[in-house]
């Protein structure tokens, strides 16, 4: 199962980006492609399909959008196909709450998306899409964790300053920016 891939977009098309890492061009089917910027370097967070005749890799600019993905993807009648136009055309926010708030008009608007689908996304998701809660954490916010809880800060306090971190940075640098962040 790959997690992301870093690399340079060297295609961009309609349906897919094609991104090259260590000499390999993946491609990936994107929501939106032309999000991307063609011969930069970007991080592309991946979801795998195996199928029975084909195995497909779907390509998402935030872990948030392909968290959406893939909750929208576990709605009965919901394929990848669907689930992309949703991404597509709506932002990770706006969707999020209008499942929550029981907008089906607004899921609707989403090609392939009637009154059957869209009550069935309320009703498999509402109240469920909690993007804190199935965040995959990298090995190096866990250990900002650890120490954090070893300093005797709360669970409750640590859960506000993780999101605010830079995944990015070494994890020295991560507690430290936690502990400036703890004591303001």
């Amino acid at each position: 199962m790959y997690n992301y891939i870093k690399g340079i977009i060297t295609e961009i098309n309609p349906n897919f980006v094609c991104i090259e890492n260590n000499g390999i061009g993946y491609k990936l089917i994107a929501p939106n492609p032309y999000a991307y910027i063609l011969h930069t370097e970007t991080t592309v967070y991946i979801y795998q399909k195996i199928n029975d005749d084909q195995i497909a890799l779907y390509g998402f600019k935030t872990l948030k959008a392909r968290e959406l993905f893939i909750r929208l993807i576990s709605v009965n009648g919901i394929g990848p196909k669907s689930a992309n136009a949703i991404l597509a055309s709506g932002s990770v926010e706006s969707i999020t709450k209008a499942i929550d708030d029981s907008n089906a008009k607004y899921l609707q608007k989403f090609p392939g998306i009637g009154p059957k689908a869209s009550q069935q996304i309320i009703l498999d998701l509402k109240g469920k899409i909690d993007f804190d809660a199935f965040a995959v954490k990298s090995g190096s916010m866990i250990e900002v964790e650890e120490a954090l809880e070893a300093l005797g800060y709360k669970q409750a306090e640590i859960k506000k300053v993780i999101p605010k971190l830079d995944p990015e940075k070494q994890t020295n640098e991560l507690i430290k920016d936690a502990l400036a962040m703890m004591l303001k």
